[in-house]
């Protein structure tokens, strides 16, 4: 990497120089700052002894297509990751970074999902909960505590903290939730690939115009959540027509 040019003193080129380097010096401070605060849950059931706290988030429990994911996350002590938030508050660029830095930092990560197949028997909060139980078992150890964006997973024996919008609240769980996103985004493209005119890349399954126009002229695929589309077929809003190529399970495009 070249040597950063620095402006001869003096200059007004110069001065510009030093501004911008104190303006990105506040901005990093202030991230610190900002990520011990998120910190603090972690550090205050540290201090009441839990040592393996775990965050819990998941991703797509709203779309018309493709699995329900969910990330676990569990941080070492005074962890010096920085810019965790909310997944849906992070560009997508950011996202894929923090998702390699998350997997390089954490102590132990884990994703998990619940298929459409599950979604459609056992209805999409039930399935969300089997994709968060599935992602406690890929950490590969048995965590003290589980910090929770407002759900408390069944069938979990461990202590759980429920967290109304806790990945903005938590790191932990702001991690989960990046984990969930970002493996979820990488299926559905990879789904765009198999069938680019239902425009998977674009929406990820979300319900969009274009989605639903993609559906009326190709057809139901098998990632579709057919409890989803039931309504609107009911109300002759959608017409039953399915399209059988063979698509893949997730479990076949997730490379963790």
């Amino acid at each position: 990497m070249a040597e950063k040019k620095i402006p001869r003193e003096g200059t007004k080129a110069y001065e510009a120089y030093i501004k911008r380097e104190e303006k990105k010096k506040k901005a990093l401070q202030e991230e610190k700052e900002r990520m011990y605060r998120l910190f603090e849950m972690e550090r205050a059931y540290g201090e009441e002894g839990y040592q393996l706290i775990c965050g819990v988030d998941e991703a797509g429990r709203g779309p018309l297509a493709g699995p329900v994911v969910a990330g676990a996350v569990i941080f070492p002590k005074d962890c010096d990751i920085l810019y965790i938030n909310d997944s849906k508050k992070l560009s997508k660029k950011k996202r894929e970074e923090l998702y390699d830095t998350i997997r390089e930092k954490a102590l132990y990560c884990g994703v998990g999902f619940a298929t459409v197949e599950e979604i459609d028997r056992v209805n999409v909060l039930e399935a969300d909960y089997l994709a968060m139980q599935r992602a406690i078992e890929m950490l590969g150890v048995v965590p003290d505590l589980l910090l929770n964006d407002a759900v408390t997973i069944p069938k979990e024996d461990m202590k759980q903290v429920s967290i109304i919008k806790g990945d903005a609240k938590s790191a932990s769980i702001g991690a989960a939730s990046i984990l969930a996103k970002v493996t979820r985004d990488h299926i559905m493209e990879s789904y765009d690939q198999l069938v680019p005119e239902y425009g998977f890349a674009k929406h990820a399954g979300y319900g969009t115009k274009a989605h639903y126009e993609a559906i009326e002229a190709y057809g139901i695929l098998s990632i579709h959540r057919r409890t989803f589309l039931q309504k609107r077929i009911d109300e002759g809003r959608l017409s039953v027509k399915y399209n059988d190529v063979v698509l893949p399970s997730p479990g076949e495009l997730l490379h963790w």
